[in-house]
């Protein structure tokens, strides 16, 4: 069956080069689009504005329908509102890669491809995307699943990034990571999505660190774009980063957190609730779409060893002066501010890497203070002056231990 759907991308490919211009990003009419329940499953239909090339597959573990677009629009476009069906859990849509949309379906069950067809109308130069499917069982799914390999879907993925020879010159480099992004925009609150304030603030605290003309930054992404966990650490490594702080403002349902929290990492986490927030992060590679068949952990459990013996202990003094620096700049700190969990972006073995918790969306007072660039600009002055306080730190135990 897969082999049908190849050979139906690749006519895609070729129509484009000929009939159809695909110049522009295609919209999406929500009053001719609809996802809804069949008899045998159920039928995802697509109207566009003009057709693009695209791709669909599925993924197993969990289940769910991934459609590919270079590229479409989705503003105005609710996921919630364009699923009518019982046997679909939830629908994402958004960004993924530079140029590349994503539409990512949770399934109820294991449900097949049967017919999929993007028809185009010569007289209006739209586009109708008709995806059918069909229940089966979980091995018959799990055997047709997997994204295909196609010429030109290159999604950019982290294997082959080698990290460099050490270079004695080499600036210190620090690397921000702003949580989520694209396709999957973390925490929602009043109009406010975590994606958004995230990049605000790392663009603000690169701007910050480089006034020290010894620091250099690099963001994990620098738009609205959607970067895997297993890439944003490979991006650390590709720039041989001295160290790693992923920004967070999650949202939570139950109780009453406020204030910035520091995680480092660790197999057990310190509490139930740093153990919940670091599953809904990592779940969010899934619910983009991300194919993990086959796949182990990020790292390897011996390079877990490598990192609890010797990047751990200066990545819980880099948390210990992030802490420090947000408390001697006289903003808020949560009442257990320094906190263990498995966050898989936090696993890489030779680099220090924090994850900050900057607030909560769920708490008032935090959402407030987040969206306010005067406060932002605060939090990116005390994480500075914390970098810059660990380095001297850091280095001065290093020599240390050569002596």
């Amino acid at each position: 069956m897969i082999r049908v759907f190849l050979a139906l991308m690749m006519c895609l490919w070729a129509m484009g080069a000929t009939a159809q211009s695909f110049g522009g990003l295609a919209r999406v009419d929500m009053e001719g689009s609809r996802l809804a329940d069949t008899r045998q499953g159920l039928v995802l239909e697509l109207a566009l504005s003009q057709g693009v090339p695209w791709r669909v597959f599925t993924l197993d573990a969990p289940e769910r329908l991934v459609v590919d677009f270079r590229e479409v629009d989705w503003r105005g476009v609710d996921g919630a509102l364009l699923d009518m069906a019982e046997r679909a859990q939830e629908v994402r849509v958004g960004s993924f890669q530079p140029g590349w949309s994503r539409m990512v379906v949770a399934l109820a069950g294991p449900y097949a491809i049967e017919g999929a067809d993007m028809a185009l109308n010569a007289e209006t130069g739209t586009a109708r995307l008709v995806i059918e499917m069909e229940g089966v069982s979980a091995e018959a799914f799990a055997a047709a699943s997997g994204a295909p390999d196609l010429p030109g879907w290159d999604l950019r993925k982290a294997s082959g990034l080698e990290r460099p020879e050490k270079d004695a010159d080499k600036p210190f480099t620090v690397v921000i990571d702003p949580g989520h992004g694209g396709i999957d925009p973390g925490a929602e609150k009043d109009g406010l999505a975590e994606k958004d304030l995230m990049l605000a603030l790392a663009r603000e605290m690169k701007d910050v660190l480089l006034r020290d003309a010894d620091i250099r930054v690099v963001l994990t992404r620098e738009d609205d774009i959607f970067v895997s966990l297993e890439r944003r650490v490979a991006i650390a490594h590709q720039v041989d980063a001295d160290l790693f702080l992923s920004l967070h403002a999650d949202a939570l349902s139950e109780g009453r957190a406020h204030g910035a929290t520091v995680y480092t990492l660790s197999d057990s986490a310190s509490d139930k609730a740093s153990e919940a927030l670091a599953e809904r992060h990592d779940r969010a590679d899934l619910l983009a779409g991300i194919d993990l068949t086959g796949s182990d952990d990020v790292v390897a459990d011996v390079l877990m060893d490598l990192a609890r013996l010797e990047t751990h202990p200066r990545a819980s003094q880099l948390a210990k002066a992030i802490q420090l620096g947000i408390r001697e700049n006289g903003l808020p700190l949560n009442s257990r501010p320094m906190r263990m969990a498995g966050f898989s972006v936090l696993k890489s073995p030779d680099i220090p890497s924090v994850l900050l918790e900057v607030g909560f969306l769920s708490s008032d007072r935090d959402r407030a203070n987040i969206a306010d660039k005067a406060w932002r600009d605060r939090m990116a002055q005390a994480v500075s002056d914390a970098v810059v306080a660990w380095r001297l730190a850091d280095a001065a135990n290093a020599e240390l231990v050569r002596q």
